[in-house]
């Protein structure tokens, strides 16, 4: 489904220009002038993280990174970023004109969602917290549905931790809160806990969505991930969903680091066929890798590989 670059990993914390414990997670973007920005996730030795961009003409090396954090935590403003920001998404919104930066922002109350808004990735307008925690993984959608804006995003609730959608007239106000992808129980490969990764791809059939789930083993947790398309006006209708996972640590660099057994991707660029994905990804907290795949294989895969859990609950 995904082929690895073979140069990765391809952004590591020996890249950066200064010290800093670990990067990875990173949000991904082609700007107008061909370049590829990666806003990364960046966790320094106090333990902390923020965020910090790398720039690339091809999207593989060559990589100039910021000299300074890109956007820091500002706790005096925003006490919910006490703890660090973290695992941002990116969402290039045309009716604004402007970049969508949904990331994590945690303190002592949790992990919650906060928004911030740019143009250059240098200055950014911050709304704060949209969504108060427990609650991460989320990413606009980049335009209106129905009028309203859509958010993607993961609570954590009494039910569980599920995908859901919320809805907004002015991204300040959220309502119309929506669960559409349930974590399965049971021995699957996404029960108890799944979230969004990357932004999702809108496509002719639907918003085409990378999702990851955590398998809880003995020896610790295995993040993989797996495929969804949802409705593109009403995102809370799941049209299909794999039944297995199709992308998980298998290398070195996925297997071992900070975090074991981890893939995360928070990023992708589609390349100008339409077609082919380049998908930016956390391997085992420790770096940033590139794994190339194509919008056509992963939707044929969908229908070849969907429909097995109604199947059995049937």
């Amino acid at each position: 489904m995904f082929a690895r670059h073979p140069d990765n990993p391809i952004l590591s914390r020996q890249d950066w220009p200064y010290p800093v414990n670990s990067v990875f997670n990173a949000a991904a973007v082609l700007l107008a002038d061909g370049d590829t920005l990666l806003l990364c996730r960046v966790e320094d030795r106090t333990g902390l993280s923020h965020l910090c961009a790398a720039r690339s003409a091809n999207g593989i090396d060559g990589w100039r990174i910021d000299a300074t954090p890109t956007l820091k935590a500002n706790p005096h403003d925003y006490p919910e970023e006490l703890w660090g920001i973290e695992d941002p998404r990116i969402t290039y919104v045309p009716e604004l004109e402007q970049y969508a930066v949904a990331y994590t922002s945690f303190a002592r109350g949790g992990p919650g969602v906060s928004l911030a808004l740019t143009r250059d990735f240098k200055s950014f307008e911050r709304f704060g917290v949209i969504m108060s925690p427990e609650d991460k993984d989320a990413a606009l959608l980049p335009r209106r549905l129905n009028g309203d804006w859509a958010l993607i995003h993961r609570p954590v609730t009494p039910t569980g931790a599920h995908m859901w959608v919320s809805y907004s007239p002015d991204l300040r106000h959220w309502g119309g809160h929506k669960v559409m992808l349930e974590a399965r129980r049971g021995g699957w490969w996404d029960a108890n806990k799944i979230g969004l990764c990357s932004p999702p791809i809108e496509t002719p059939k639907g918003w085409l969505t990378i999702y990851h789930g955590v398998r809880q083993t003995a020896a610790g947790s295995i993040y993989r991930l797996g495929l969804a398309l949802f409705d593109l006006e009403k995102p809370e209708i799941c049209l299909q969903r794999g039944d297995s996972w199709m992308f998980g640590p298998e290398t070195p660099y996925e297997r071992n680091g900070d975090v074991k057994d981890v893939v995360f991707p928070c990023g992708q660029t589609i390349a100008p066929d339409g077609d082919t994905i380049r998908l930016y990804y956390g391997a085992a907290d420790s770096c940033v890798a590139l794994a190339t795949g194509s919008i056509r294989t992963l939707l044929a895969w969908l229908d070849a590989h969907s429909g097995m859990q109604e199947e059995l609950e049937s």
